[in-house]
């Protein structure tokens, strides 16, 4: 039914797809569809059609903060990548949801807009970015977004304001409410210098460089750091910097960091995600929260 669905309304979609390529720990799991809508209707179309023939789905974006639990989901995986279009307006840019998040940062800079500096490294998409709040170097996506365009349980295109969308350390209503959809956003930037902007940004790229193991792949930073310490040093105290469980690896260069270091399983990776928690609990009776999302 859903094949014929797709193919009666032209939709561009692949059957039995790899993610391999569309989740940066390169796990590959297989899903029984992936679609890419190029509209909001064909969007809603599609949602619409899944809800009333009870098929369960997952809005992906850049897949560089998810665990696949499973090697196969038995269902619909959307990639909003066709909603990729950017209008200036003075400080204003609106952003499709699909669009890179580095992108955006990269072309503000080079526009000479200030306040997207704090993203230049960070590798999901513009919906999910606003979703999850991603933030780096003490700034966030709450700090520059103005509003955004969602769309809500009841298929509904919605503006939402910045105060509707309850933000905090790297959550917020959209995180907290899934079947409320991302489709573009608003930022609120001010003018800036080009030249500063751009030294401060390769300063930046370096000492990531330096360390995070972006050789490898990875879904960047597991946990959250506790209040007052850094999960990262929890981890390597506990000597516990290079465990590797079938190629699911506590990186020896940032230990807040699990990198695939051959075919692990979206399993591996939980496996050596709750490893981890167990043993800095029983250690020092922390309990590391997750920041990534688990898909299951």
């Amino acid at each position: 039914m859903t094949k014929s669905f797709f193919n009666s309304l032209n939709i561009s979609y692949k059957e039995d797809a790899s993610l391999r390529n569309y989740n940066t720990y390169r796990v590959n799991t297989i899903c029984k569809f992936l679609v890419f809508p190029k509209t909001v209707e064909e969007l809603i179309h599609i949602i619409k059609h899944l809800k009333e023939n009870n098929i369960k789905y997952y809005m992906l974006g850049n897949g560089s903060n998810v665990i696949f639990s499973m090697d196969y989901y038995d269902g619909v995986i959307i990639k909003l990548d066709n909603l990729n279009e950017v209008v200036y307006k003075d400080n204003l840019v609106t952003a499709g949801a699909g669009y890179s998040l580095i992108k955006l940062s990269l072309d503000t800079i080079e526009k000479g807009l200030s306040g997207m500096e704090f993203s230049t490294g960070i590798p999901g998409c513009v919906g999910a970015s606003v979703a999850m709040n991603a933030g780096a170097y003490n700034s966030d996506i709450s700090a520059i977004l103005k509003e955004a365009t969602v769309l809500t349980p009841d298929n509904e295109v919605k503006i939402m304001k910045k105060e509707e969308l309850d933000f905090a350390y790297r959550t917020s209503f959209l995180k907290r409410n899934k079947k409320y959809i991302v489709l573009s956003a608003t930022f609120e930037l001010s003018k800036g210098n080009t030249d500063e902007m751009k030294q401060l940004v390769e300063e930046r790229l370096h000492k990531r460089n330096d360390s995070q193991p972006l050789e490898l792949p990875n879904a960047g930073s597991v946990f959250r750091n506790p209040e007052g310490n850094y999960a990262g040093a929890l981890i390597e105290k506990a000597d516990l910097k290079g465990y590797n469980l079938n190629g699911a690896e506590v990186s020896t260069k940032h230990a807040n960091f699990i990198v695939n270091k051959g075919n692990a399983s979206g399993k591996d990776i939980i496996e050596l995600i709750e490893k981890i928690q167990k043993e800095i609990k029983e250690r020092d009776n922390i309990e590391l929260k997750l920041e990534q999302i688990i898909v299951r």
